[in-house]
């Protein structure tokens, strides 16, 4: 399994798309790589992608595997057979996150009439191999292997070690969990400092979800107000749709929580930006009502600005506008 790097951010934000479940031992052509990568793009766009993606997972590519059989598995609301195939597929190379989705989905069909083939693993089974292969790298302290201990196992400490050794994926579950009520706190106020504390540390990891998250707590703690802009253009820098939607309101003056200056032709900008997100995510809808609202306050020539500014920042910041990858952390559903 691929061992964590601790890596910069400006890395982090470009490799995101790329950070988990990269056993792909097949070797694809360019023409297969690139209908795995746009495949990819569309997944977390919401959008039909299963065309470009069986491509590469037909070609044996386990990370193409793991995503179709995902994107097959939210298709139908249920674990088809083909969808089993595929996640079957990419588990056999070795991917961890596969083998966890198999072990939550039920046993199938097969096992219920008692016709499984040959060779054929049950839920419990491959629980039980994501649980040694994970349980043996914990041991070794590699960062991602006590993430997957913990998701297999549910054990918090095994998350706990995971956020501490810098897996960011570990310090953005571990703030949640904190956020939930999970752990013990002799006094009230250090569970808030725990929560702000690691959603930091994931943001500076390059985890987008938490950049927002980071703010948002920050603001509510009525902290630095200049730290709080920083992480929304940050996270709106990743691609991430929520931090795009944050910082084109707050520049639109929809919302003035953050004390961003009133800008019409960057909210312009940043607004259109999110008309690519017509799948599914309910996002059009909202953006198309924003940027009708923005767009009767400018002038034609401001608006023709605006645009400009778009493409300004797409060619500043070229990681596709998306939903944030789910399949980074696959058991977060949508």
């Amino acid at each position: 399994m691929r061992r964590f790097k601790y890596i910069p951010l400006s890395t982090a934000l470009l490799g995101l798309l790329a950070f988990f479940s990269t056993y792909s031992f097949a070797a694809l052509s360019p023409a297969q790589q690139a209908a795995k990568e746009r495949g990819i793009m569309l997944y977390n766009q919401y959008k039909p992608s299963e065309k470009e993606l069986r491509i590469a997972a037909e070609a044996g590519d386990a990370e193409a595997q793991f995503y179709l059989g995902e994107n097959l598995r939210h298709k139908n609301r249920y674990m088809t057979a083909e969808a089993r195939n595929f996640l079957e597929a990419s588990a056999s190379q070795g991917n961890l996150y596969a083998m966890i989705r198999l072990g939550n989905s039920g046993s199938g069909l097969c096992n219920i009439l008692g016709n499984c083939p040959t060779g054929f693993k049950t839920q419990e089974e491959w629980l039980r191999e994501a649980w040694k292969i994970s349980k043996e790298q914990a041991a070794q302290g590699d960062p991602e292997g006590l993430y997957i201990l913990y998701r297999v196992t549910g054990d918090f400490d095994s998350l706990i070690k995971s956020a501490e050794a810098g897996f960011p994926f570990a310090q953005f579950w571990l703030a949640r969990r904190y956020h939930n009520g999970d752990g013990f706190f002799w006094l009230p106020w250090r569970r808030s400092q725990e929560i702000e504390r690691w959603y930091k540390a994931a943001a500076e990891n390059g985890h987008p979800k938490a950049m927002v998250r980071y703010a948002v707590s920050v603001y509510e703690n009525r902290g630095d107000m200049a730290v709080v802009r920083h992480w929304i253009e940050e996270a709106a820098k990743t691609g991430y749709q929520n931090g795009v939607a944050h910082l084109a309101a707050e520049y639109a003056h929809l919302r003035t929580y953050f004390g961003f200056p009133l800008d019409l032709i960057k909210a312009y900008g940043l607004t259109s930006l999110l008309l690519i997100l017509d799948g599914g995510g309910g996002v059009l809808e909202f953006a198309k009502e924003d940027l009708e609202k923005i767009s009767a306050q400018m002038t034609p020539e401001q608006i023709e600005q605006g645009k400009a500014f778009a493409l300004e920042w797409q060619a500043a910041n070229p990681r596709p506008i998306s939903f944030f990858p789910v399949l980074l952390d696959p058991l977060d559903s949508f």
